[in-house]
């Protein structure tokens, strides 16, 4: 992958956590807080899940701009992807049907992770 490719990629990839910690903190949150409902947590419990999830978000997307230890990085952004899927999976498996594909679009960003690890 040739060096501008890779900064496409980190750049996009840091769009895509910064854009989903802002809609999920701010934009629509409510979809979060329906989503845990669905898992049978509530209250202070759903709060902490919905802003700790927006802030990991956060905290990776201004992560994969700071260049800084960047296999690493990569490594809890897979890590991450995993753990929203499996959980996502368990509580609503209907989003891996979802026309927008919220679950599915997982597999390749995990490969794109994948290739720039490779290239690391």
């Amino acid at each position: 992958m040739s060096l501008p490719a890779q900064t496409f990629a980190r750049y996009s990839l840091a769009f895509l956590w910064l854009s989903t910690a802002l809609t999920s903190l701010f934009g629509a949150p409510e979809i979060g807080y329906r989503i845990l409902a669905q898992a049978g947590i509530h209250g202070v419990l759903a709060e902490l899940c919905v802003w700790g999830g927006g802030l990991l978000d956060m905290i990776l997307g201004f992560w994969i701009l700071s260049g800084l230890r960047p296999q690493l990085c990569i490594t809890i952004q897979m890590a991450t992807i995993v753990l929203y899927s499996v959980l996502l999976t368990l509580i609503a498996p209907e989003f891996w049907l979802h026309p927008f594909g919220p679950v599915t679009k997982n597999l390749p960003v995990l490969a794109l992770l994948a290739l720039l690890k490779s290239h690391h």
